[in-house]
């Protein structure tokens, strides 16, 4: 069988995994398997937080319209139950800026769900 010299493509693959951990400690950013493993757990940890960054900003949003609803005298679920009945189109990220920004244009709001 003929020998394959893979030294081109083997030499980019490792350099590509080298780029890829730069900023690592210690030999997690220098030699290449310690470096491929903390890649590989790294991508892995990526993609799963991109999901998880949507639910913890959610979660963060509640917590603000929630705060902010029970300072006008109302419960998260009666504000939200409330909008949902008046047709008022605002989503929580849009609720949250407002109770943080100005309070008192969130006050009409919660003035609008109650009616």
């Amino acid at each position: 069988m003929a020998r394959v010299k893979r030294g081109n493509v083997a030499r980019k693959r490792r350099n590509k995994v080298l780029r890829l951990a730069r900023g690592f400690q210690g030999s997690n950013g220098s030699l290449f398997r310690t470096a491929n493993q903390r890649v590989m757990k790294a991508l892995c940890n990526a993609y799963r937080d991109r999901r998880r960054r949507k639910r913890d900003f959610r979660r963060l949003w509640i917590a603000r319209i929630n705060a902010a609803a029970r300072l006008n005298g109302l419960s998260y679920s009666r504000l939200i139950g409330g909008l949902k009945r008046s047709d008022v189109q605002l989503n929580r990220k849009m609720l949250a800026q407002l109770a943080l920004a100005d309070p008192a244009s969130f006050s009409d709001v919660v003035g609008a769900a109650r009616a």
